[in-house]
């Protein structure tokens, strides 16, 4: 954990912490702008710790997505929010969240009105957030292996929208893991999936995911969603690519609207 940073403004009133200070006043007294301005400083670096340790911290999984120069499709669902909304509307009442990460899309996907949201992490909760240990103990958060049947009756949720996991999947399991998905949702899936080329971490990969994430194009993912019987949902393809154009939303991910099993 890091040590909380010191108050600059206190630093200055304490006098002689600052380097600058003794000339500033052999020379003449501190501008008052001077010090409103170092106040002002002390009080968002404060501001900003108190928010680390929240529910709003970037978790270390995503900390080592940003210094890769990876994209993570998680946080490009909390971005997208409105535009799911426009596009699922009463869909978004029972949302599940299935992927790396799932507390930060969960917290997200519960502060909107007239939605509930529950997630399942794939991989591990061993640097889990204050705030994700919550939600795990309300029942909301769950780690689950999807390679699997999921632990949900048939038509539980509205809407499964998934990111990330699915690039660390072979066709194997993807064969069983997209129809489960499909058998737990009741209006449709969401899939955000990282574009071809984009980087992921790599050491973090082997120990948390046993294997580096593949990528595919959107040709491979629709091939094959015919290919295991799954169709596309063209209604809600046509409303969110309208709703992005009229927020001028671009995803930074691949995103497939898929409709649920029959």
């Amino acid at each position: 954990m890091s040590r909380r940073p010191g108050n600059p403004a206190r630093r200055l009133a304490d006098g002689g912490s600052l380097p600058f200070v003794g000339s500033m006043h052999s020379k003449s007294r501190s501008s008052p702008i001077l010090s409103v301005a170092l106040l002002v400083v002390g009080a968002i670096l404060l501001i900003g710790y108190c928010y680390s340790g929240s529910g709003g911290r970037i978790s270390d999984r995503e900390a080592l997505s940003k210094a890769e120069g990876g994209a993570s499709c998680t946080l490009e669902i909390q971005r997208s929010i409105p535009i799911l909304k426009k596009a699922y509307g009463d869909s978004m009442r029972k949302v599940l969240h299935v992927g790396p990460d799932t507390c930060s899309a969960v917290s997200s996907l519960l502060k909107e009105e007239d939605t509930e949201a529950w997630g399942v992490e794939p991989y591990d909760l061993d640097d889990a957030s204050a705030n994700c240990k919550s939600l795990v103990r309300k029942g909301l958060v769950r780690m689950a292996d999807i390679k699997f049947p999921l632990p949900y009756r048939a038509k539980s949720f509205s809407l499964v929208v998934v990111s990330d996991a699915l690039d660390y999947l072979s066709p194997k399991y993807l064969n069983k893991t997209l129809p489960e998905l499909a058998r737990v949702s009741a209006d449709g899936i969401v899939i955000f999936s990282g574009h071809p080329g984009q980087q992921r971490v790599k050491g973090a990969e082997m120990s948390k995911f046993g294997r580096p994430a593949k990528f595919r194009s959107s040709s491979w993912w629709t091939r094959y969603f015919v290919q295991i019987g799954l169709q596309e949902n063209e209604p809600a393809i046509k409303k969110f690519e309208q709703a992005s154009l009229k927020k001028s939303y671009k995803p930074a991910c691949q995103v497939f609207h898929l409709q649920s099993s029959d």
